[in-house]
C-alpha cells in the first residue's frame, strides 16, 4: 500500500486547520460557499467527461494509495526464466508458462512469440497498444488537472456572488443591509479559500500520482516488449537480463547483477 497520498492530504490539512487555529475553525464553515465551489466543480466535470470516465473515479483513487503494482526486478527474472526455457525446448515450450502468466500485457506478449510472428510485427503490435494505454491514462489524468483548474474558478464564481450579494445589500442612506453584510462577505472570501485547497490538496495530487502510476507500467511494458523480442531473437539469458536491468534504477540493478547465475543457466 502507498501511504504517501493519504499521508499528504492528512499534512495538508492538519496545516491548514493550524493555520487557521481551532477556536476560529467555525468560521471557516460555510455551507453556500461548500454548495458553489463543490457542487459547482462536480457539476462542471459531469458536463466535461462522459460517463464511462466518471464511473471509474473510485478506481483512480484507489490506485492512488496501493503500491506499485508493476514490480520491474520480478518481471526480469521471469523473462529470464522464459529464454532458458526457449533456448533449451524452443518457443513453443512457452505456450505453457505463457497459462502462468496472469497479467494480461505480458501474457499476450508470450503468445504472440510462441505463436511465430515476425518481430517487427510483434513490437508493433506491442508499441501500439503500449501508446493506446498512455492515451488513455493521460485522459484521465486529464480529468482531474481540468477538476484542478476549475475549483479555483468556482471559487472565483462564488467570490462574485458575494460580493453582488453585498453590494446590492448596502444602503448608504443609512437604513438596512448592514445585516447581511457579513455573510455576504464571508461566501465572498470563503469560496475562493474553498476553491484553492480543492485544487492543491486534492485535485492536483491525484492528477500527480496518477503520472508516477502510468510511467511504473509504462515501464513494465516496455521491459516486456524488449524481453519477448530478444527471447525470440535468441539472445543469451544473461545478456537479456542485464540490458533489462539498464531500464531500472542503478543500486537495484547492481544488486540484481551481483547475482551469480546457476551452472546451466545461461542456456549455453
Amino acid at each position: 500500500m502507498d501511504i504517501t497520498t493519504l499521508l499528504g492530504w492528512v499534512l495538508a490539512i492538519v496545516l491548514v486547520v493550524q493555520g487557521i487555529t481551532i477556536p476560529k475553525l467555525g468560521n471557516f464553515y460555510d455551507v453556500p460557499s461548500i454548495v458553489i465551489v463543490v457542487g459547482g466543480t462536480i457539476a462542471s466535470l459531469i458536463a466535461c467527461y462522459p460517463f464511462r470516465m466518471l464511473k471509474d473515479i473510485p478506481k483512480h483513487i484507489g490506485k492512488c494509495f496501493r503500491g506499485k503494482d508493476f514490480e520491474i526486478p520480478p518481471t526480469v527474472d521471469k523473462i529470464v526464466e522464459l529464454a532458458m526455457i526457449a533456448r533449451k525446448e524452443g518457443l513453443l515450450a512457452l505456450e505453457e508458462k505463457a497459462d502462468e502468466i496472469e497479467e494480461p500485457f505480458f501474457h499476450s506478449a508470450v503468445l504472440m512469440i510462441v505463436d511465430a510472428n515476425d518481430p517487427d510485427k510483434v513490437r508493433f503490435v506491442l508499441e501500439r497498444r503500449l501508446d493506446d494505454m498512455a492515451a488513455r491514462h493521460e485522459e484521465v489524468r486529464g480529468m482531474y488537472l481540468k477538476g484542478s483548474a476549475l475549483a479555483p474558478a468556482f471559487g472565483m464564481i462564488g467570490t462574485l456572488v458575494g460580493l453582488i450579494n453585498m453590494l446590492k445589500g448596502m444602503n448608504l442612506g443609512g437604513s438596512g443591509g448592514a445585516s447581511s453584510l457579513g455573510q455576504d462577505m464571508s461566501v465572498a472570501l470563503i469560496t475562493t479559500f474553498y476553491g484553492s485547497a480543492l485544487s492543491n490538496i486534492f485535485f492536483h495530487p491525484i492528477a500527480q500520482k496518477l503520472a508516477v502510476r502510468d510511467a511504473e507500467e509504462e515501464l513494465y511494458c516496455s521491459t516486456i516488449i524488449e524481453g519477448v523480442i530478444a527471447i525470440q531473437s535468441g539472445e543469451n539469458p544473461k545478456n537479456i537480463r542485464e540490458n533489462l536491468l539498464g531500464s531500472i534504477k542503478a543500486s537495484d540493478s547492481t544488486k540484481l547483477l551481483a547475482e551469480d547465475f546457476k551452472p546451466g543457466q545461461t542456456g549455453e
